[in-house]
């Protein structure tokens, strides 16, 4: 099986920066066809927007993905741009710290309105148009129409107070996937989640800039003794996506050095 992802056309949501950035750019290095999605129009323009206007593989799209209408939108660009949807990858996440106690400031619903809700919104929406696709190509029975891939955490195993929010939305991603998995199985579309830790996330870097000391606990927390770089998540992307993965589904692949083995993480999740 090849792990290749040449000449599909992949939507990434939250590549604008951070991990999303990276695996956008990742695939297109693959030789993907990649939109760009982002609700951060600045740093979207400054990242792709002269490549975008170039009508090579990269395209963006400035929009609000927790609004449907705005869903309907990215995929009506996508399929304009490059005919069809192969790949959707969920990268668009929010982190808070939760006050337990106060159910104004626990984060709870603005995180599943972000992180579960959007993803749940656009993947059924993609599937939809993927199995669309299918029909007006003729495609025959069984075959494999596309692949959704998920960015969870590794919170949603490990207990924190203060993630409460996140680690809830993590928990859900996680359940959400092997429910899309059962039920599009039988159309010829995978979904799979990447679950990770000790990564050089955006919101990582930022807690290593107030406080460098986190990076030697990070690393004594994790039994691989060091922080991955983004590019390690986009290669498991890349996998997830490619016809090597083709009997893969419903799993939820952990990216974090071996963290989760251990019974207490030390430092923060990111």
């Amino acid at each position: 099986m090849s792990f290749s992802v040449s000449g599909k056309t992949a939507i990434v949501t939250g590549s604008a920066s951070g991990i999303g950035l990276a695996i956008a750019r990742h695939l297109v290095n693959k030789g993907a066809n990649v939109m760009f999605a982002d609700i951060d129009e600045d740093r979207l323009e400054a990242e792709v927007g002269e490549e975008a206007r170039a009508e090579g593989p990269i395209r963006m799209f400035v929009g609000d993905l927790t609004e449907k209408l705005t869903i309907a939108n990215l995929l009506s660009a996508t399929i304009d741009a490059f005919d069809r949807v192969d790949i959707l990858v969920n990268a668009s996440r929010k982190t808070a710290v939760s006050e337990v106690l106060n159910p104004d400031a626990d984060g709870v619903e603005e995180l599943w309105r972000h992180n579960v809700l959007s993803a749940l919104r656009i993947s059924q929406m993609t599937a939809k148009r993927m199995i669309q696709h299918a029909q007006r190509d003729e495609v025959e029975p069984g075959t494999m129409l596309g692949s959704i891939i998920n960015l969870s955490s590794i919170t949603a195993r490990a207990t924190r107070p203060e993630l409460l929010a996140y680690s809830m939305a993590a928990a859900a991603m996680d359940q959400m996937t092997r429910s899309l998995a059962l039920a599009l199985a039988p159309k010829g579309i995978r979904v799979n989640a990447v679950a990770f830790g000790s990564l050089m996330s955006a919101s990582l870097q930022t807690a290593l800039k107030e406080n460098p000391g986190f990076r030697d606990e990070i690393a004594e927390a994790t039994p691989l003794g060091r922080i991955a770089a983004p590019v390690e998540l986009a290669e498991a992307v890349q996998f997830l996506a490619s016809d090597a993965a083709g009997f893969v589904t419903g799993q939820v692949l952990t990216i974090d050095g071996g963290r989760s083995l251990l019974d207490v993480v030390a430092a923060p999740a990111h």
